[in-house]
């Protein structure tokens, strides 16, 4: 009878050794399916990447800087116009 039990709980175990490994292969391909998705739904939204951004973001920085200087240039030639009128 012991023989018979041990081969019941040698069978047993060997079903759910491979019951784990499929599970982990199973896991492993879903895993892997998922990260293709996401990454093929990243590709299609057509998004900007980090570096491009920065890129953009600096050169708009500098068109504001020059923007409020030449604003007080202007501002400036302005009052100075507005000065020669007022002495004319």
């Amino acid at each position: 009878m012991t023989q018979t039990t041990n081969r019941f709980f040698d069978e047993l175990a060997k079903m759910m050794t491979d019951a784990a490994g499929a599970a982990q292969g199973l896991r492993r391909e879903f895993e892997s399916f998922m990260k293709a998705q996401g990454e093929r739904i990243l590709r299609e939204m057509d998004l900007v990447r980090r570096d491009e951004f920065d890129a953009v973001k600096a050169m708009a920085q500098r068109a504001r800087e020059e923007n409020e200087k030449l604003e007080a240039r202007i501002a400036a030639l302005e009052a100075e116009l507005a000065a020669l009128k007022g002495k004319a």
